[in-house]
């Protein structure tokens, strides 16, 4: 019996591993397709190890990936891509690396945003406040959208 349940968590690190190759996992994504596919809590622990060790799992090179991700296919805010690697469970350390991977890009990408909104948006007397709850949705910081606005 106990080889039975070896070589299912055998099986559950090699998929593991197919699914962490298919594209970047957060730990906790991983976590959470483990315990859907019902491995033991003790068995998990040893499964993320293996995967961390063997590099399929690295939460820097996740959280840069996502936030380059997201902010250029996007065009998600800081604090949008902050809050969201939060929740997938990101290290602050990390979000703070992978957020100085998109400050080059950040004011131009604000811009972008609003022109293409003001684009596609009539010319009204809520303009502006609009268009300042729109790009805060996207994540932008309510000071940067006030000092591109003020440009």
């Amino acid at each position: 019996m106990a080889k039975q349940q070896t070589l299912s968590v055998l099986l559950a690190l090699e998929k593991a591993k197919k699914y962490c190759a298919y594209q970047e996992r957060s730990q906790l994504e991983v976590r959470l397709k483990l315990r859907s596919w019902h491995i033991p809590e003790e068995q998990t622990e040893w499964i993320i190890s293996e995967l961390i060790s063997e590099n399929f799992l690295n939460e820097m090179r996740y959280a840069k990936a996502y936030a380059e991700g997201k902010f250029r296919i996007k065009g998600w805010g800081r604090e949008k891509i902050k809050y969201n690697l939060k929740a997938k469970g990101v290290s602050n350390y990390c979000i703070t690396k992978a957020l100085e991977g998109i400050s080059d890009a950040y004011d131009t990408r604000l811009q972008q945003e609003a022109e293409k909104w003001l684009r596609t948006h009539a010319e009204g007397p809520q303009q502006r406040q609009k268009l300042i709850a729109f790009l805060m949705r996207k994540g932008y910081a309510y000071n940067d959208i006030m000092r591109y606005l003020s440009l």
